[in-house]
This record gives C-alpha cells, structure tokens and sequence, in this order.
C-alpha cells in the first residue's frame, strides 16, 4: 500500500471527528447518512488506485481503519455508494478513478 499522509484532524468535516480516532480509524458509525458518507469518503482513500482487491483484502483493510468490527457494512457501502466497483459474484474490487466518486453533500 501506497505510504499515506499523517491524519490530520482539522482537515476532516466538523461533524465526522468525533467518530475518528487520533490515527483516522472510524470508532463508531455515524446515525446521519450525511456524515456516514464523509467516513466513507474517508475510508475510500485508504485503497490504492490501479490495485485489484479480494474480499478478504478489502474486510483486512476496513479492519486497519475502524474499530468496532462491521467490515461487511463499510465494504457494501464503498461499493453502493460508488466508491469502488466490483465482480458479480464480489470476489474482486476496484478502486474507481477520483474523477467518478460520488460528490460529497454540502
């Protein structure tokens, strides 16, 4: 995996810090979609770009980057909310291009 910048707390969106961690790891999950989006977009940025992911690859990954164990939930959202694409059966993902992340809400 590509070495990622330092998390920096003040960059993230008010309402999403409280549920990360000093590290970036998402503790909880959010109640509004508003904010469970933002961690989403948070969590996308963890997965190289040109890198074919197995869905173990994919739950060891969420399981680096949050902390209270429903991998399963973050991995459907990355592909639901088109962050990452996948094989029909799901045992391959993809990280889509920036360009074709969804835009987050204001």
């Amino acid at each position: 995996m590509e070495p990622t910048m330092p998390f920096d707390r003040a960059a993230m969106p008010r309402e999403a810090r409280p549920f990360l961690d000093d590290d970036g790891r998402l503790l909880s999950w959010p109640a509004k979609q508003k904010t469970q989006r933002r961690v989403i977009h948070h969590l996308a940025r963890k997965f190289e770009h040109g890198r074919e992911y197995t869905e173990k690859e994919v739950n060891f990954v969420l399981m680096d980057w949050h902390t209270f164990g429903d991998w399963a939930l973050l991995r459907r959202l990355l592909y639901n909310w088109g962050y990452m694409d996948r094989e029909g059966d799901g045992s391959r993902y993809r990280l889509r291009p920036e360009d074709r992340w969804p835009t987050l809400p204001e």
